[in-house]
């Protein structure tokens, strides 16, 4: 019988035989780990497996069992993972609990990933904000100009947190004389402030008496941004004007309160006077009363001077004599409005308030150099939040001029006073007032070289100085050149004291 008879007759015997249902098998979780070999379970009725060889025909190859793939992590095939000999040292490792006896370890996430995660999502939440902050989302006021919506940072930028204690300047109406020679098309001075003439910033600086109606500070501080420099026009405070006030006493200092002009406000009244008299642009103000001095010396943690001499301005209020004497701010405002014992009155108090000037100039750059720009700025904040000034500048604006002067030299900062001699006055009432006359010819001489670095030279016609002593009366010419730096009067000494020629 061959083979193809022999399997015929297999099956046939297959066929005839009677059929029944195999039982199900349980399903069994694969277990890799080693055990001991068990039977192999064949159904009772499954047919015998037969091993036929036919002679002179080759036995069929057995073929290797299939291997099944299990992932790396799947549950079970620790055992599985060939570790390398060298680990890398960006990751961590840790024991698995079940295999502890083992020793092999268990691969985390390597920190630097989470690092550069963390990384992504700060910036991304920073590119959010970013974009937030530069959205136009609010509205923007301000008189004289039309409505418009800007970004919460330009609308900070732009804030005015005191303006409304004085107001908004007007926009000038007479011609300032603009140089077209140095000011052309492309000049600029880099900046980017709102000025009247591009390259310089001016701003006028009003300190008020107790009750606030007088003026007996006027600083005119015009910043020269292109040319580098900061130049200080004194105007004392008896400077006659009778075309402005209708004070009695004709003196400028009463302009704020009593100008003729009541349409204006009251800090307009003194930006026209000077810009008519001095013919100087105001672009900006600042001002402050003695009390609020008190303080911002006391902020900043007192000014330190040389005093020459005890200075006695009350009783009770003494300044000691000393070198670095460090002024509070109650000495503060006892220095700077001391003038009784002065030879020459209120023109010894204002050379006095220049060397005071010098002085805190000195303090802003030491704050500057020792802790740091933010630390003025954190200054600035607080004497805003406290308005302790009045100003129409922006938070912006002030912070470039705050920029700007902290990076002057002492050499750079030059201070001037308003030429003139003491004369007498007879008020409208019919008394006689002691007044500052201002010389007209050498005062505008005195601005075409220091002040109007940007303009035309002024011509005497196109000033409203009115003298009360003609140039060929006058008694004396003392005060027509004051011109000092600021280093020079780092030595400066104090005022002639009336007790000196008694």
């Amino acid at each position: 019988m061959n083979r193809e008879e022999l399997n015929e007759e297999l099956k046939t015997t297959a066929d005839n035989a009677p059929r029944q249902m195999k039982p199900l098998r349980k399903l069994k979780r694969i277990d890799n780990s080693p055990k001991p070999a068990e039977p192999v379970y064949h159904g009772l009725h499954e047919a015998p497996q037969i091993d036929i060889a036919i002679e002179g025909e080759e036995r069929p190859q057995e073929r290797a069992p299939q291997q099944v793939y299990h992932g790396m992590h799947e549950k079970g095939r620790a055992d599985d993972i060939v570790e390398s000999a060298v680990y890398d040292d960006d990751y961590d490792y840790d024991y698995d609990e079940s295999e502890k006896g083992s020793g092999k370890k268990k691969k985390k996430k390597s920190k630097k990933d989470a690092l550069i995660k963390l990384t992504a999502v700060l910036l991304s939440i920073a590119a959010i904000i970013t974009l937030f902050l530069n959205m136009p989302i609010l509205w923007y006021k301000k008189s004289g100009q039309p409505d418009e919506r800007v970004s919460i940072i330009t609308y900070f930028k732009r804030w005015q947190p005191t303006v409304d204690l004085e107001g908004e300047l007007e926009k000038p109406q007479i011609d300032f004389s603009v140089d077209p020679d140095i000011v052309t098309e492309d000049f600029t001075d880099g900046l980017d402030l709102p000025q009247l003439i591009e390259g310089q910033y001016t701003v006028l600086f009003l300190g008020f008496d107790e009750d606030q109606e007088l003026t007996d500070v006027i600083w005119i501080c015009q910043f020269d941004i292109a040319g580098g420099k900061l130049h200080i026009l004194q105007v004392p405070r008896d400077c006659a004007v009778p075309n402005y006030t209708s004070n009695p006493t004709a003196k400028i200092n009463s302009v704020y309160y009593y100008a003729w002009d009541q349409e204006s406000s009251k800090i307009q009244r003194v930006v026209n006077c000077v810009q008519d008299n001095f013919g100087i642009p105001i672009d900006a103000y600042i001002t402050t009363t003695c009390f609020d001095i008190v303080d911002i010396v006391d902020l900043v943690g007192g000014i330190p001077m040389n005093i020459d001499n005890e200075i006695v301005y009350e009783a009770d209020k003494i300044i000691p004599a000393g070198e670095n004497v460090v002024l509070t701010g109650e000495q503060a405002e006892w220095f700077v409005r001391f003038r009784h014992d002065w030879l020459q009155g209120d023109i010894g108090r204002v050379q006095n308030q220049r060397r005071f000037m010098a002085a805190a100039m000195q303090k802003i750059l030491s704050i500057v150099k020792d802790e740091g720009k933010m630390k003025l700025y954190s200054y600035l904040n607080t004497i805003y939040k406290n308005k302790w000034i009045a100003t129409n500048m922006s938070v912006e604006d002030l912070s470039k001029l705050a920029d700007f002067g902290s990076i002057l030299s002492m050499d750079n900062v030059s201070v001037n006073m308003v030429p003139g001699e003491d004369a007498a006055y007879i008020g409208s009432d019919g008394n006689e007032y002691s007044i500052y006359s201002i010389h007209k010819r050498a005062t505008v001489d005195m601005l075409n070289e220091s002040f109007r670095p940007y303009q035309r030279p002024m011509l005497l016609s196109e000033s409203n100085i009115m003298e009360f002593v003609s140039e060929y009366e006058y008694q004396y010419e003392l005060y027509d050149d004051t011109g000092i730096t600021f280093k020079d009067l780092e030595k400066a000494t104090e005022p002639p004291r009336a007790s000196d020629y008694n």
